[in-house]
């Protein structure tokens, strides 16, 4: 299970460093067009790609793991709630931010005995 968690989690940190947050340092048309249809001036997108590294690799680093998780949660949030203002399609951009918000929960709860101790999916025979 542990094993599955990392290779999971070292999928999610690939694609937020390689094909969310670089794109967004390197300055490429496609970031820039994106921010642009969701109201965001192109200003921001070194910012915005700066957090994403550094909440991930909070992700990553096992102590730090649940802080790095909330905070990308809370990213993902605010992606969801700019695409949704802007009508964007629901199930291919406003909802990608649930789907990389599950991906990582289960990775870190997956990888973590003390997440899954504090989110249980099923109550033990001893909490009945």
């Amino acid at each position: 299970m542990k094993k599955v968690g990392w290779l999971m989690t070292a999928l999610f940190a690939l694609f937020m460093v390689l094909g969310s947050a670089a794109p967004k340092l390197l300055g490429a048309p496609v970031a820039m067009e994106s921010m642009t249809k969701i109201g965001w001036p192109a200003q921001h997108l070194m910012l915005i790609g700066v957090i994403e590294i550094v909440c991930t690799v909070l992700f990553i680093v096992p102590r730090t793991a649940p802080i790095g998780a909330i905070l990308l949660t809370g990213l993902f949030g605010g992606a969801l709630a700019s695409h949704w203002r802007v009508d964007s399609p629901l199930f291919s951009h406003t909802l990608f931010g649930i789907y990389l918000g599950a991906l990582m929960w289960l990775s870190l709860w997956l990888r973590a005995r003390t997440i899954r101790k504090i989110l249980p999916l099923m109550k033990s025979a001893d909490q009945e």
